[in-house]
């Protein structure tokens, strides 16, 4: 794609899913996104935020309404990213960590993909829904509530019970 090509028309192209203009697209702006996760996260995150961010603009960019609203939404996504990296930092006890760490050792990418798919069927209905949409088609808590006709708490009590049940499904 031509440098001289204005970032409205790159935009455009990348919406429409011309996949140059995507990756052209995602480097123009990652330094900017770069620049905003700096000032929102850990220090130590801020790669992988971005990386994130840069991941799910990519996945998603087709589902943007509005291309006027593109800028915004981006950095919207990069907040999200920080804070979510953020959250996982300060929750993390070093004891269960270890565990993790243990438990990841002791199995091989296929194992911990069985598992994962055996912890995932062993939740109910309600839990495993709220999971795939949050984790896997990363939408909001918010955009899920809207799905599932629940508010903003019941979401993020179905969560978080549905993450500890995976979690003792599977150091168990």
């Amino acid at each position: 794609m031509d440098s001289s090509t204005s970032p409205d028309a790159m935009l455009l192209a990348a919406h429409t899913g011309d996949r140059d203009a995507m990756a052209h697209l995602l480097q123009v702006y990652q330094p900017n996104l770069r620049r905003y996760a700096q000032q929102r996260c850990l220090i130590s995150d801020v790669d992988d935020a971005v990386q994130e961010a840069l991941l799910v603009i990519a996945r998603h960019l087709g589902a943007v309404r509005q291309l006027a609203s593109f800028s915004g939404w981006m950095f919207k996504v990069v907040q999200r990213e920080c804070r979510r990296l953020g959250r996982v930092a300060f929750k993390q006890d070093p004891y269960e960590e270890a565990l993790v760490d243990q438990w990841m050792a002791a199995h091989t990418p296929d194992g911990l993909r069985l598992d994962l798919a055996a912890a995932l069927e062993s939740l109910p209905p309600q839990a495993l829904q709220v999971v795939l949409l949050r984790d896997f088609e990363e939408l909001s808590i918010r955009e899920i509530g809207e799905r599932l006709g629940l508010d903003v708490p019941a979401v993020k009590s179905r969560l978080h019970r549905a993450r500890v049940m995976i979690r003792e499904y599977l150091l168990a």
